[in-house]
């Protein structure tokens, strides 16, 4: 049987609008645009969302992913697009991931280390942000490094270039602007993690998530995932699924 609009509604905005959590300590799902405006393929999604919904929508721009999981906690909002992690899964439900990304970490230009695999030692600290999805990551893996949290992962980024750390934990779009045209760092070539970004909703909302897991299928299988990546100056590679086209 059809589960009615009617019922995803309740589940998805039972306020009668679509709250959604914008992160934009991800530059590769949110950005400011130039006129300070909201951008990015979670913006764009978080659209698309609330008119198949049939909704209006409230976007809240919150500084980091840690951020967005107490607020879909608090039920301040009703949506966020968030990292999938363990972790989270305890507190939240998620769709099926729509795009890859991968963590990595920045360097000093002289250092020693030539992969992620060598970061893991004694007496190395590592610039990281705290709750982010690779910092849990890095909570359940690492061995011997210590980190250095921050509040964000741009705020980790400062402390490494201040010589605050050894080693700057990041996305790795964000870690390759900040070595962009400054010598004396460089980003690791392989990556510590891949982390699959999808949909985030609190747990109990069975129609709610089956309604936004068909939605996204259909999404990154039409293309629309992709355009609007690459329309953000992202990728449209890191857009993964089923069905997903080949970048034209």
């Amino acid at each position: 049987m059809d589960v009615s609009m009617q019922i995803i509604r309740s589940e998805l905005a039972p306020l009668g609008r679509l709250r959604v959590a914008i992160n934009l300590g991800n530059p590769v799902l949110a950005q400011r645009a130039a006129d300070g405006a909201l951008a990015g393929v979670s913006v764009d999604l978080a659209w698309e969302i609330a008119v198949r919904l049939g909704v209006e929508m409230e976007l809240s721009n919150l500084a980091t992913a840690g951020a967005a999981v107490a607020a879909l906690q608090d039920q301040a909002c009703d949506l966020a697009f968030l990292a999938i992690d363990p972790d989270r899964r305890a507190v939240l439900d998620y769709t099926a991931p729509y795009v890859r990304i991968e963590a990595s970490y920045l360097v000093p230009s002289e250092s020693r280390f030539r992969s992620v695999r060598d970061v893991d030692v004694a007496d190395v600290t590592i610039a990281s942000g705290l709750n982010t999805a690779y910092d849990l990551f890095l909570n359940r893996s690492l061995k011997q490094a210590r980190r250095i949290h921050t509040p964000s992962s741009q705020a980790a980024v400062a402390l490494f270039l201040e010589g605050g750390a050894d080693v700057c934990a990041g996305v790795r779009q964000t870690l390759e602007a900040a070595a962009h045209d400054r010598a004396g760092v460089r980003l690791l070539p392989d990556s510590f993690q891949a982390i699959e970004q999808a949909v985030a909703l609190p747990r109990e909302r069975p129609h709610g998530r089956g309604f936004l897991e068909a939605l996204l299928k259909d999404l990154v299988a039409s293309g629309f995932v992709a355009r609007r990546l690459v329309a953000s100056g992202q990728d449209a590679a890191l857009a993964i699924g089923p069905g997903r086209p080949a970048p034209v």
